[in-house]
């Protein structure tokens, strides 16, 4: 045993020799097991069971919930699920017009748009324009957080190949409808249109629809219990945009 021992030690001490000589390299080594643990721990195993399952609850409503707390404010949230054949299809039209033109197609990633992002966004020297798919919108709502840096932006790549991997792509447009925000604590199409017109999601019109779509960038900056300019200015774009491509 006092071998052992001594062994272990002595191990130990050329570790310490070599990580002290080493500093650099040592940083690298510790932060790729992160980078590498923080991929391996990704909740793959949770986007196939959303195959079958309906999320009970998201990242962002659990962030909104402990807003409302931290704010002292009382956080109720409004959630219905509603299968996709029975959401109108002129606000599924709306939304894929104004949030991801190429969905149908692409593979979770649109690289023109995002092209087009980082070279409008370096010319103007901000965050002028967003390239994120649906695929991405759901990932990042379901399993993340708004913040943009690096790390988080690698989880959401990750998870965005793995559900277009998973799951089909009407699946993901019909998580992403039912679990998104339209407003404080109203998530889902059928709480919207409940909430805003009074009616099922299976009943609204191209003009519900478009102005649905409108506001998902911000639905707490851009209301939608609130006739602004924005809205009906983007409202009109989404149905110029429906009418070119015969929707």
């Amino acid at each position: 045993m006092p071998d052992l021992r001594t062994k272990l030690r002595e191990r130990l001490l050329r570790t310490l020799q070599w990580v002290r000589a080493h500093k650099v390299w040592t940083g690298v080594i510790i932060f790729s097991a992160w980078i590498v643990l923080e991929i391996v721990l990704l909740p793959y195993a949770d986007v196939v069971r959303l195959k079958r399952t309906v999320p009970t609850e998201t990242a962002f409503m659990r962030m909104h919930q402990e807003q409302a707390a931290d704010e002292g404010k009382a956080f109720k949230k409004v959630y219905r699920w509603v299968p996709f054949n029975r959401i109108s299809r002129d606000a599924v039209n709306a939304v894929i017009v104004a949030e991801d033109g190429t969905f149908w197609s692409h593979s979770g990633f649109d690289w023109f748009e995002l092209r087009e992002s980082i070279e409008r966004n370096l010319s103007e020297g901000r965050p002028a324009r967003g390239a994120s798919t649906i695929t991405q919108q759901l990932a990042k709502n379901l399993y993340l957080s708004p913040s943009k840096n690096p790390l988080r932006k690698l989880r959401e790549w990750i998870l965005t190949w793995w559900m277009e991997q998973t799951l089909s792509k009407q699946r993901i447009l019909e998580l992403y409808l039912n679990v998104i925000e339209w407003g404080r604590g109203i998530y889902g199409i059928e709480a919207a249109s409940q909430t805003y017109f009074g009616k099922p999601a299976s009943a609204l019109t191209r003009e519900e629809g478009a102005r649905l779509a409108a506001v998902i960038p911000n639905p707490r900056m851009f209301r939608l219990d609130r006739e602004t300019r924005y809205l009906q200015r983007r409202s009109r774009l989404i149905l110029n945009r429906m009418a070119a491509r015969g929707y």
